[in-house]
């Protein structure tokens, strides 16, 4: 019994609806169906005003095209009649047997004036196939000025049987559609026309009406050609005895509902406090429970009024070795006891930063471990603040795992730089042993002169400086193999990028020459400092400069230039790295940067992967553009220092 009045009130409700629904369909019925016989009565009316002008032009087309000179008057008072305003027309043509533009009205020259569209159906293939069928033929819309669309009527016009050409009557859709139709239609409906892709090109309103209100598509035919008229019905006239009785229906149906509602509030408020209470409680210490962050509460005294398991497993102390203690605490790190309470006494003051603040503490069983505490203002019920809600995470497994990256990152780093110089190990020992055999050459000589007893100081001295120079270019040459290949921490400093791109230069010019490219350099005189890792940033130009030869096998040689060039914007410093390459087709623009992706035969597909990410240790960017006269452009962004 107790669900019977529940099962009356849905029953009534339930009528209530079917009643609305019935009332509101009936009502949008009879609304389709003024709709359909209106649209019937406007399809009628544009075929009778077509048909009535394809009617007068068959009558007038023989006369047009067997005068030699101007129509008649009487001929041309009909043209004139079929050009006025209600009809639609715009111009009036007539072509020969072959197609030649006789006359116009309005006059014209063009014959291009007939099927002005780009693209649509020839005037020809329209013009036979009103001569094949022996009736008019209409031509497909197309666009002209304005954003307006015409159409054409080839007409054909014969005489004894003999074929005399063709009238063409070039209609405007917008002022068929805006001027065909009554004062009364417009009114009701807006009236657009749509192409065979269903857009809109002509309406007898730029006044749009609801999208909910009713629609009806129909093929325009005449013309045909896929156009179609979409009549849209705008808001009808407000019927009120509908409105008052659905309102009446549903203020009534409101009230009971309500006053049900009320009564059940009334019964149910004292239950659903009391369950409320209970549920918010299991929720919360649920939620505590579930939570792998460690939570602390503490008052303003900072003594601890609450802790979570979460804390107590990562502290190793129970909630009740916990709650109640004061500083110094017992998790506190026993080496860091005076920092610890000055970063306290701070907490306490003023919270922690947005980022948080990183302390380290330890268990109970002595392992020390790193904390990310976040705290936050502990607000009561009455708006009180009763202390400081902590929340602390233990990141010392995060930080070994970013310091552990941290080293993988250097270490691949430096193998790129050694698989960098292995292969270019055949080209630096060519350079090598040109100063080494300069260097034995002019040893040998020197030998020769003291056994000849034919010793020259001026001479030997002139030797022995060419034995220095050749010395000091191959120990110039080993020397920034071994400052490029050693591995070692990453360092900042505030360096000069010319001075790093010129020493890059010299680690890969002999390269360039056993390639047959050049490498050429057009530096900024004076440009800002930058900090930066100078070991790191020269890795990133050689292997940018060796992809751009590498590109640039195919090149003709006598266009085979890498060109490297600096230029500041206000903030930053760039550096220009330009091949004439065949380019980076779009698939692999999108992969570029991806870890072991790459177009070469023999690459690991980790050269950019890691220049990025060097980049982006310096607070830079790396990327790429198409070069105009053909080829790739990478540049790499850096921020200048500060003054």
């Amino acid at each position: 019994m107790g669900r019977l009045p529940y099962f009356f009130l849905t029953l009534f409700l339930a009528t209530i609806v079917l009643l609305v629904w019935l009332t509101r369909q009936y009502d949008a019925e009879e609304q389709q169906t003024t709709l359909l016989t209106d649209v019937l009565w406007m399809e009628q009316n544009l075929r009778f005003q077509l048909d009535r002008n394809e009617a007068l032009l068959q009558q007038i087309g023989p006369e047009l095209l067997l005068s030699a000179g101007r129509p008649s008057g009487q001929t041309e008072a009909q043209l004139r009649q079929l050009m006025s305003q209600d009809r639609g027309i715009v111009r009036v043509l007539w072509l020969d047997q072959d197609g030649e533009l006789k006359g116009a009205l309005p006059p014209a020259q063009d014959r291009g004036l007939v099927g002005e569209a780009d693209g649509a159906v020839p005037s020809e293939s329209v013009m036979t196939l009103a001569r094949g069928l022996g009736r008019p033929v209409y031509g497909p819309a197309y666009p002209v000025v304005n954003d307006r669309y015409h159409f054409e009527v080839h007409v054909p016009a014969w005489s004894d049987d003999a074929f005399l050409g063709v009238v063409v009557a070039v209609y405007s859709l917008s002022d068929l559609v805006s001027r065909e139709l009554p004062w009364w239609f417009s009114e009701r409906y807006r009236v657009a026309v749509l192409d065979p892709d269903g857009q809109e090109i002509a309406a007898k309103s730029k006044i749009a009406p609801l999208a909910s209100h009713l629609s009806y598509t129909t093929p325009f035919d005449p013309p045909g050609r896929g156009l179609m008229l979409q009549i849209t019905a705008y808001k009808g006239e407000t019927r009120w005895v509908l409105v008052l009785l659905i309102a009446s229906i549903v203020l009534f149906g409101t009230v009971i509902v309500w006053s049900t509602w009320q009564l059940r509030r009334q019964l149910a408020r004292r239950q659903a406090a009391e369950q409320a209470l209970r549920r918010e409680s299991a929720f919360r210490k649920a939620m505590e429970d579930s939570v792998i962050t460690g939570l602390r509460a503490r008052d303003h005294e900072g003594r601890i009024t609450h802790v979570n398991p979460a804390f107590c497993r990562m502290t190793g102390y129970s909630a009740d070795e916990l709650i109640g203690a004061t500083p110094p605490m017992p998790y506190w790190d026993p080496d860091q006891i005076d920092r610890t309470l000055e970063v306290h006494d701070n907490v306490m003051a003023a919270g922690t930063p947005v980022d948080g603040l990183e302390v380290s503490l330890r268990r109970k069983n002595g392992e020390r471990f790193d904390a990310l505490i976040f705290e936050a203002p502990l607000i009561d019920a009455e708006g009180r603040d009763n202390g400081w809600m902590g929340s602390v995470l233990d990141i010392t497994e995060q930080k070994r795992a970013r310091e552990l990256a941290r080293q993988q990152e250097e270490r691949l780093q430096a193998t790129s730089r050694l698989v960098t110089m292995g292969e270019m190990a055949s080209t630096l020992a060519h350079e090598l042993n040109q100063p080494l055999a300069a260097i034995a050459s002019y040893n040998s000589g020197c030998i020769n002169r003291l056994d000849a007893s034919e010793v020259d100081p001026a001479e030997l001295r002139e030797i022995h400086e060419k034995i220095g120079r050749q010395a000091r270019r191959a120990g110039e040459i080993i020397r920034r193999v071994h400052d490029f290949v050693r591995r070692s921490e990453p360092k900042r400093e505030t360096v000069d990028l010319n001075a790093i791109i010129v020493e890059a230069v010299g680690l890969i010019e002999a390269d360039a020459r056993k390639r047959r490219m050049r490498i050429t350099t057009e530096l900024l005189p004076n440009p800002p400092m930058v900090t930066a890792d100078p070991v790191m940033i020269e890795q990133i130009l050689v292997n940018l400069a060796r992809n751009g030869m590498d590109a640039m096998r195919s090149t003709p040689a006598a266009l085979r230039e890498v060109r490297i060039r600096t230029r500041s914007t206000g903030s930053t410093m760039e550096v220009q790295v330009c091949d004439c390459g065949a380019g980076i087709d779009a698939e692999s623009a999108a992969r570029l940067f991806q870890p072991f992706f790459t177009t070469k035969e023999e690459g690991m597909g980790m050269g950019l992967n890691i220049c990025r990410s060097i980049a982006e240790l310096h607070h830079g960017r790396l990327t790429f553009e198409p070069n105009p006269s053909g080829g790739t452009i990478f540049i790499l962004s850096l921020p200048v220092e500060r003054q």
